[in-house]
């Protein structure tokens, strides 16, 4: 029995010991391979790693002139583990914050997901030239906390907000999607809409590293031996944009007091050579440390000039789309040049009217662009919906639509900007669903003849179509970026993207354009010296109407092609198209003539913004 007792006493005590070993081992492989706790508090102990962030990429215009170019400022960047008691509101005092600003930052510091006793945190960003000079003074009564270069940007002109962009702190998700690379980390900067969004990372450059030691008492004795284990920052790339800045600058000042866009395009190359969008703002306001203030009061502000319409605007196209209807109706041989149609102020069946203008009649295709005929279109587009050579109806707006599709409508057209619209085009499907499949009829979809109904165009998608009408059938992808420093544009923007209908239709199209000028629709806009083809548009809106206009210039070998929209500004001709012909004078020539400058006076000062009521101020 005695013997028993003993025994199961040894198994007893083995078994303690075994569990005392293997809690042991268990905590040793723990903190070998799985908590590294340890591991970072030496390294921190006996170093301290500072990134280097490179200079972010120069942008440039067409003519070489600096747009964004960088200014150095510094960050405060601290180490929770080697903070000690400080005088606090003498710190406040330094930097220029409060005190509540302090607590607040140094709680998200410690609520960070990614949040280190051990590493570097950002503490107060962006500090200036004299706030350094005074927190440099006074560095050593701040205990681990230390000041790290960053570069911010700098503007030369008030001027191409939007298409420019932004740069602001990375978000959460920027940083999980960055999961690859690891490149950014709380408290980074990265670009915000506009190129410099969408040219980011040839922008940002590579970020270096410098390894300084520190001795017992955390005190720094220098670079870990002289520097041979620092990784130098590499710039990033320089970017020329195609734009014009002066011509840019023109133009807003063209559009100021007006809700609106304009958007020019070298028709040859598809570079974009001003987009602007009213109203706007001057970039430099986002920048600095009161940047989310700024950026608070542009966003609450009702004319949301956040809001980049060139490039995110929906309109009906109105009558500029008559051009796209009279290629597809030539193509697909519903007419010819000679073909008429009468009109008797308006489209007529039964009761149903589509009004239009005084003009002759009845006119074949080129007048009826010259005087920009609603009835000709209607007539046109019903002949081609219930023509016999397709199936159905169904079938015969489907064989519209492809043709609507490859002249850049209905979907992105792939310009380097983040927030492009694709406008809208209906399908056939979409009227089965309205009206019910096999149950609508031509008369009820006919306002897509005229650019109304349905149909949906972004101010980019305008002035694609008038520079695919100056190269008489085709388009080069529209593009703010003309090179970029030691790479080769993407191949996307030198394509030519030909369009569905055959190059001779579009001959009358120019002709007709040509009288708009000459002799119709846009003959008070029109400039003596430079043969210029354009087209009014009128857009039907729930207030007033949308005043629309494209054209291109010179009728032969044109060097630019534009789009005008003035929301609520009525015809198209009382504003856009002076607009739109007093750019490409100040393009082509360099200079307003004085017969002109009555007309660009009444551009510049014209206040077309909505007033408290919502009426439109004129």
């Amino acid at each position: 029995m005695t013997n028993d007792i003993y025994a199961n006493r040894r198994f007893v005590i083995a078994g303690l010991m075994l569990s005392v070993v293997l809690i042991y081992l268990f905590r040793l492989v723990s903190l070998q391979l799985v908590d590294d706790s340890y591991a970072n508090q030496a390294e921190v102990n006996a170093y301290l790693r500072k990134v280097q962030f490179p200079a972010r990429g120069i942008i440039r215009d067409r003519n070489n002139k600096v747009l964004v170019f960088n200014k150095l400022s510094y960050d405060v960047m601290v180490v929770p583990r080697e903070m000690k008691e400080f005088d606090t509101l003498g710190f406040c005092q330094a930097v220029n914050i409060d005190k509540a600003t302090f607590k607040k930052r140094m709680r998200e510091i410690r609520n960070d997901v990614n949040y280190s006793p051990y590493k570097p945190q950002l503490l107060v960003a962006q500090l200036d030239a004299h706030d350094y000079g005074v927190l440099q003074e006074k560095s050593f009564l701040f205990p681990g906390m230390y000041l790290q270069k960053r570069t911010l940007r700098e503007y030369n002109y008030p001027n191409a907000a939007l298409l420019l962009g932004n740069i602001g702190e990375v978000s959460q998700k920027k940083i999980d999607a960055d999961s690859i690379e690891h490149f950014y980390v709380p408290g980074d900067y990265a670009g915000i809409n506009g190129v410099e969004s969408t040219y980011e990372e040839l922008l940002r450059g590579e970020k270096g590293e410098e390894i300084f030691i520190r001795d017992v008492h955390g005190r720094i004795q220098g670079k870990l031996e002289d520097g041979i284990y620092d990784v130098p920052s590499k710039p990033g790339k320089d970017l020329q944009l195609s734009i014009d800045i002066d011509l840019q600058a023109y133009g807003e000042r063209l559009m100021q007091n007006k809700v609106g866009s304009v958007v020019a395009i070298d028709p040859a190359t598809g570079e974009i050579l001003a987009s602007i969008s009213s109203p706007t703002y001057d970039p430099s306001l986002l920048v600095g440390r009161k940047r989310s203030e700024n950026f608070m009061k542009l966003n609450n502000d009702s004319l949301k000039p956040l809001f980049d319409r060139p490039m995110m605007g929906r309109y009906p196209p109105g009558s500029t789309f008559k051009t796209v209807n009279a290629l597809i109706f030539l193509q697909e041989q519903i007419i010819s040049p000679w073909t008429a149609f009468p009109c008797s102020q308006g489209y007529h069946v039964g009761s149903f009217k589509v009004g239009c203008h005084a003009h002759s009649s009845p006119l074949t295709l080129v007048p009826s662009i010259q005087h920009s005929c609603n009835a000709y279109y209607c007539a046109g587009f019903r002949n081609m919906m219930d023509h016999r050579k397709y199936k159905n109806i169904s079938n015969a707006f489907e064989v519209w639509k492809n043709h609507v599709v490859s002249l850049g409508f209905g979907y992105k057209l792939g310009a380097d900007v983040p927030n492009e619209n694709r406008g809208y085009i209906p399908n056939s499907g979409v009227y089965d669903k309205i009206y019910g499949p096999n149950r609508w009829k031509s008369l009820m979809i006919v306002s897509n003849s005229i650019g109304q109904g349905e149909i949906n165009a972004t101010p980019l998608q305008i002035a694609n179509l008038s520079a695919t009408i100056a190269n008489r059938g085709f388009y080069i992808v529209p593009h703010l970026v003309k090179k970029i420093e030691g790479e080769t544009l993407d191949s996307i923007y030198l394509k030519r993207h030909y369009t569905t209908i055959d190059s001779s239709y579009y001959e009358p199209i120019v002709e007709g354009m040509d009288l708009v000028m000459k002799n119709g629709t846009g003959w008070g806009a029109r400039i003596d010296s430079i043969e210029v083809c354009g087209k009014t548009g009128t857009a039907q809106n729930k207030g007033a109407d949308h005043s629309i206009f494209m054209a291109f210039a010179p009728k032969d070998n044109p060097k630019i092609a534009i789009s005008v929209v003035v929301e609520n500004g009525g015809f198209g001709a009382t504003w856009a198209a002076p607009i739109a012909t007093l750019m490409i004078e100040k393009y082509l020539k360099g200079y307003i003539p004085k017969r002109r400058l009555w007309l660009e006076e009444k551009m510049f000062n014209a206040n077309l913004l909505p007033n408290q009521n919502g009426v439109t101020k004129k």
